[in-house]
Formats: C-alpha cells, sequence, structure tokens
C-alpha cells in the first residue's frame, strides 16, 4: 500500500496538507537563513567586541565604564534621530515631514520600528490612530487597487476588439502593466534611494520590497539619516511612491493568491482521482471541505433570494 492510499484511508483533509506544506516552506526558510547568517553573525560579534578592545587600547583614559557611558549617548542619540558626529547636531526623527511618514507606516502596518512614540500620550494616541486608520488604509488601496484593476482590463477589452488573437492581447496587456509596476515602483526608487541614501542596487531593491510588502525590518529605512540632507521634495514622493506602490503590490500578491489557489485545486482533485477518493467520500455534511464550501456560498444565496 502507498503513500496515497494510506492518506486516503486516514481522510486527511486538504487543509492538514496544505498546513504541512506550509510548515515545511517555514523550516526550510529558517534552515537556508541559519546557513546564510549564522556564521555571518558570528564572525560580525567577534570583530565588533575586538574593535571595542582596540578602542580601549588605543583610548587609554577611556575605561569600560566610559565606554559603556559612550554607547548609551549613541544608542539614545540614534533613537532620538541625531547626529553627534563633532559639532553637527539635527533636528530629530519628529519633524513635521518625519512624523507624516512614520503616520503613513503606521496605517499601512509597515512599522520599521526605528521611531516610535516615547510619551504616553503619544502612546495612547497611536493606538487609536491605528485602530481607526489601517481599516480605513485598506479599504483606500482596495479602492485604487480595483481602478488600477479596472484600467487595465478595460485596455485588454479595447485590444481584444482590435484584434484576432484576444488571448495574446490579454496576457501581453497584463505583462506590460506588470513591467511598468516593476519600473515604476522598483526600479525607479531604486536608482532612487541609491543616490539620496548611499545605497547600493540590492540594498535598494531589498529595502523596496520589504517596504511595500509591509514586512519592514528598519534595518533600512530611506529619510532617517541625520547626516544626510534631504530636498524638501522627498518626503512626498516617498510617501506617495509607499501608497501606489502597496496597492499595486497587493493586486500582484492576489494574483499571486489565485494561481496558488488554483494549484492547490488542481493538485487536491489529482490526489482524490489518484487515491479514488470521489467513490468512498463521506456525505457532503461530514466533509469539512464541503461545509467550508457550503458555508461561503449561503450568503450569496439568501442574497439572491432577498432580491
Amino acid at each position: 500500500m502507498g503513500l496515497v492510499e494510506i492518506f486516503a484511508l486516514a481522510r486527511v483533509p486538504s487543509i492538514l496538507l496544505l498546513g504541512a506544506v506550509y510548515g515545511a516552506y517555514v523550516l526550510t526558510g529558517g534552515v537556508v537563513f541559519w546557513k546564510l547568517e549564522g556564521n555571518l553573525g558570528r564572525e560580525d560579534i567577534s570583530a565588533i567586541l575586538a574593535r571595542k578592545q582596540q578602542v580601549l587600547k588605543t583610548y587609554q583614559c577611556l575605561n569600560s565604564d566610559g565606554m559603556d557611558a559612550v554607547i548609551a549617548v549613541l544608542q539614545d542619540a540614534s533613537k532620538a534621530g541625531l547626529s553627534i558626529k563633532g559639532n553637527q547636531t539635527s533636528d530629530g526623527f519628529w519633524k513635521f515631514t518625519s512624523s507624516a511618514v512614520f503616520a503613513a507606516t503606521v496605517v499601512t502596518t509597515i512599522g520599521y520600528g526605528n521611531i516610535s512614540p516615547k510619551t504616553t500620550v503619544g502612546q495612547i494616541f497611536c493606538v487609536f490612530f491605528a485602530l481607526f486608520g489601517i481599516p480605513l488604509n485598506i479599504v483606500v488601496l482596495n479602492r485604487v487597487g480595483k481602478y488600477m484593476l479596472t484600467i487595465e482590463r478595460n485596455i485588454c477589452d479595447f485590444l481584444q476588439g482590435k484584434t484576432t488573437h484576444p488571448r495574446c492581447s490579454r496576457f501581453l496587456v497584463h505583462l506590460v502593466s506588470y513591467l511598468c509596476g516593476v519600473v515604476l515602483f522598483f526600479v525607479v526608487p531604486m536608482v532612487v534611494f541609491k543616490g539620496h541614501e548611499g545605497w547600493s542596487y540590492s540594498q535598494a531593491i531589498y529595502y523596496c520590497f520589504i517596504t511595500l510588502s509591509t514586512i519592514g525590518f528598519g534595518d533600512y529605512v530611506a529619510d532617517s539619516n541625520p547626516e544626510q540632507a534631504y530636498p524638501e521634495w522627498y518626503s512626498f514622493i516617498m510617501a506617495s511612491w509607499i501608497f501606489f506602490g502597496l496597492a499595486w503590490l497587493a493586486l500582484v500578491i492576489n494574483h499571486t493568491i489565485d494561481i496558488l489557489e488554483r494549484l492547490h485545486g488542481f493538485l487536491n482533485g489529482w490526489w482524490r482521482r489518484r487515491s479514488g477518493v470521489e467513490e468512498t467520500d463521506p456525505p457532503d455534511n461530514e466533509n469539512p471541505d464541503t461545509q467550508v464550501e457550503q458555508e461561503e456560498a449561503e450568503p450569496v444565496k439568501m442574497q439572491k433570494l432577498d432580491d
């Protein structure tokens, strides 16, 4: 008896198989990151400790307690967005432009972590601001995404009426729209960030995806270097890029989800045909997958009856 037949006889729901694939994917990613970054992290720690000992040897008037005090000052300055190199100072993170960008990162759930409210009133306000701002942001992004999708579909319908190959024209429109989105929200920002932030191309493209996917690690944050003089338009352009980039990437992710759902349905059907589950399935009211589908379909049926 093969593995397929064993799972078929055990009536393992597809959600468990999907969960197993998800868990294996996450664990595989953890192993890869562990192997790629683990040794480098240990080397960085050793290098930092060696540099600390070298500084103590060079500046003998600075003991270990003095070094800790200097480190504490540097950490506080970094959290406040200040530059204390030489006699240079800056206004810190909480300028109007930086505060507006911070508000945008709150409602978009990016949350870099490099800046956060410290006062009790500010923290409480942040909670209520996010409570109402996140749903509002989702609604607005969905509406903007629908407009983008409508424009794309209108172009597809127009070209389909002008050509004898409708499928090819629809594929080309989708391909061109994806390429335009990649250029507009990844390639152009990558060049801009390289010029104004001093990042490499790989760091800039990494920051673009981490931001627009709302992962927001905070290891790279644009418009936050206190030693860098940014133009007045920089914060506005960055906020606009985040907003429209989120809407575009959400469409791409939704298309990817649709592809994965179809692939899951195909594999699930193949699994059932291979194991002969159709002949031995429980009734519809006892099948968990069927129950979910019925529950999702019931509101639609009720709406039709009401109409």
